[in-house]
C-alpha cells in the first residue's frame, strides 16, 4: 500500500484516484479550491463523473504542503497550462528523489517543454516519469479495461509506477522512451482538433481516416526529428491514444473541434466544452517546434490558423487538400524503381 498525492481534482485525477484506491492505496487529492475539497467530501462524486462514489480511502484538500509532504508518489494530473505554477508551489516542499508522475498531456507554449520537461527543471531532485495513452476518464473510473504506458529514463521509476497502477482492468507497460510518450500523447490532441472540426462540417469516416494518418506522419517526423523513438510513436501513447481521440465523443480536443467545425469561435468552443482543451495549447507549441527543427507539419499549422488567426475551417481544409503533388512515403533513392528516380 502507498502514500499517494493526486495533484489536481479534473475527471483525470478522479479516475486514477478511484483506480489507485481500488488498488489498495491511500490517495490525498489536491484541490486548487478549497469549495471544491469540500465539495467532494461531503458528496464522494465528482460532478462531471456522476454515479461513480469515491472510496473513503481517498481524502481531499485544499493545502498543497498537506498534499504533498512525505508522499511515496505525486501524481500531476492538472491542465498543462497549471503544471508550471503548481509546481513552483510544491517546490519548497519536494525532497530528493521523491517520485513523481505526470498524467497530464500537453507542450508549454513558449518554452515547448513536455510536463516531465518542467517538472524537471523546477524541481530537479525529483525522479520523474510520465503515464499516457489511450484512456478516457468516464471509462477509467467505470473499470472498463485500459492500457497504458509508463515512461521514464529511470527504469526503477517506470517499473515503480507500472506496479502503483497496475490492476486487472489497467494494465501498464513500460517504456524508456519518455519523449516520443508524450509527445505522441500531446500532438494528437492537435489531429483530434482537426477531426473533430472535420465532423463539424459534415464530413464522413474517408476524411477522418486521413486526418488519423497523415496526422500520424507528422506526429512521428517531428518525434523523430526531436530524438524519439518510432517505435514508441506506433505504440499505445502515439497512433494508440490518437486514435481513441479522434473516435471517442468523450474527447474534450474532438469535441471542441466540432463545435469550431459548425461555426464557434475558438473561445465559444472552449467554454461549451466547459473543461481545458489541451490541443488548443499544444498547437501553438507544434507549429514552433515544426519551425525549430525544421519539420513540415501541414495539419498542425492549418489547425493553428483556425484557432488563432480566424481562418475559416472550409478554407484550412481546402488548403491542405490542394497542397502540392507528392509521393505518400519517403523512399530511399537505391529502394526506388529505376523509373521513379530522378
Amino acid at each position: 500500500m502507498a502514500d499517494i498525492a493526486m495533484i489536481g481534482s479534473g475527471t483525470w485525477g478522479t479516475g486514477l484516484a478511484r483506480l489507485l484506491s481500488d488498488n489498495g492505496h491511500i490517495v490525498r487529492m489536491w484541490c486548487p479550491f478549497q469549495e471544491e475539497a469540500d465539495l467532494l467530501t461531503a458528496k464522494r462524486e465528482h460532478p462531471n463523473l456522476p454515479g461513480v462514489r469515491l472510496s473513503e480511502r481517498i481524502t481531499f484538500t485544499a493545502d498543497i504542503v498537506d498534499a504533498v509532504t512525505a508522499k511515496d508518489l505525486i501524481v500531476m494530473a492538472v491542465a498543462s497550462p497549471y503544471t508550471r505554477p503548481t509546481a513552483v508551489k510544491m517546490a519548497p516542499y519536494i525532497e530528493e528523489g521523491q517520485r513523481i508522475v505526470t498524467v497530464t498531456k500537453g507542450i508549454e507554449d513558449g518554452s515547448f517543454k513536455t510536463q516531465a520537461d518542467i517538472l524537471e527543471e523546477i524541481l530537479p531532485g525529483a525522479v520523474v516519469a510520465a503515464l499516457c495513452g489511450p484512456s478516457h476518464a468516464e471509462e477509467v473510473i467505470r473499470g472498463l479495461p485500459t492500457t497504458i504506458v509508463a515512461a521514464s529514463l529511470n527504469r526503477q521509476m517506470a517499473e515503480y509506477v507500472q506496479d502503483i497502477f497496475m490492476s486487472p482492468v489497467f494494465r501498464v507497460y513500460t517504456s524508456p522512451d519518455i519523449l516520443g510518450v508524450e509527445l505522441g500523447a500531446s500532438l494528437k490532441n492537435v489531429i483530434a482538433l482537426a477531426a473533430g472540426m472535420a465532423d463539424g462540417m459534415g464530413y464522413g469516416d474517408n476524411l477522418k481516416a486521413a486526418l488519423i494518418t497523415r496526422g500520424m506522419h507528422e506526429i512521428t517526423r517531428l518525434a523523430l526529428k526531436m530524438g524519439a523513438r518510432k517505435e514508441t510513436l506506433s505504440g499505445l501513447s502515439g497512433i494508440g491514444d490518437l486514435i481513441v481521440t479522434c473516435a471517442s465523443m468523450h474527447s474534450r480536443n474532438r469535441q471542441a473541434g466540432i463545435l469550431i467545425g459548425k461555426g464557434l469561435s475558438m473561445e465559444e468552443a472552449m467554454k461549451e466544452v466547459g473543461q481545458v482543451v489541451e490541443g488548443v495549447y499544444s498547437a501553438k507549441a507544434a507549429v514552433g517546434l515544426a519551425k525549430k527543427y525544421g519539420v513540415e507539419l501541414p495539419i498542425a499549422a492549418e489547425v493553428m490558423e483556425v484557432l488563432f488567426n480566424g481562418k475559416s475551417t472550409k478554407l484550412a481544409l481546402s488548403d491542405l487538400m490542394l497542397r502540392e503533388r507528392r509521393m505518400e512515403t519517403e523512399f530511399p533513392e537505391e529502394e526506388l524503381p529505376e523509373s521513379w528516380r530522378e
